[in-house]
């Protein structure tokens, strides 16, 4: 595929070139997305945040790409582990997705569910849909965040049926 420049625009199209802030976020709260709690442990802490800023990058090393802010108040102990789970959480999980995406102090996120310990020594949450235990490999800042490759290491996949997604501002049951 060859991308090419044209001057055929429309100018609703030209109109995005400048994009504003609100307009973006208003946009992306339309794009449907997986819900996860991405976790840490090492030398700097155990920690863990709620992402839904995560993809699969290739299969050949199996890989996944995931976005942190650089603000986040667990930037550190990601930065400096240099290791992660990507829990996919589950239809009715959305409490802890909350738990995770707050100011709730650490011990309290992770005592609200039952986690094993990962391959990599991060926390893998016993009842997620699916679990990636991974090494970040590479790291590229862009904007405000560092986007993370994470090359997975070991794969838990877990009983649940169905998977939560944000969509809308809001957590809805897929499958």
């Amino acid at each position: 595929m060859m991308l090419t420049s044209s001057s055929s625009f429309s100018p609703d199209v030209l109109a995005c070139q400048t994009v504003l802030k609100q307009d973006y976020r208003e946009a992306m709260s339309r794009l449907g997305a997986a819900v996860n709690v991405i976790t840490t442990d090492g030398p700097a802490g155990r920690a863990g945040f709620t992402a839904s800023a995560v993809c699969s990058v290739t299969d050949e090393p199996p890989t996944l790409l995931v976005c942190l802010n650089r603000g986040a108040s667990v930037y550190q102990a990601f930065e400096r582990n240099r290791v992660l789970c990507v829990n996919v959480l589950a239809a009715g999980q959305d409490g802890l997705s909350n738990l995770f995406g707050g100011k709730t102090p650490m011990a309290e996120r992770f005592a609200a569910a039952a986690w094993s310990v990962g391959l990599s020594g991060s926390p893998m949450l016993d009842e997620a849909l699916v679990s990636f235990d991974c090494r970040v490999r590479d790291a590229s800042l862009v904007g405000t965040h560092d986007v993370l490759y994470c090359e997975v290491i070991a794969i838990r996949n877990g009983a649940a049926e169905s998977g939560l997604v944000y969509f809308r501002r809001a957590y809805h049951r897929l499958g």
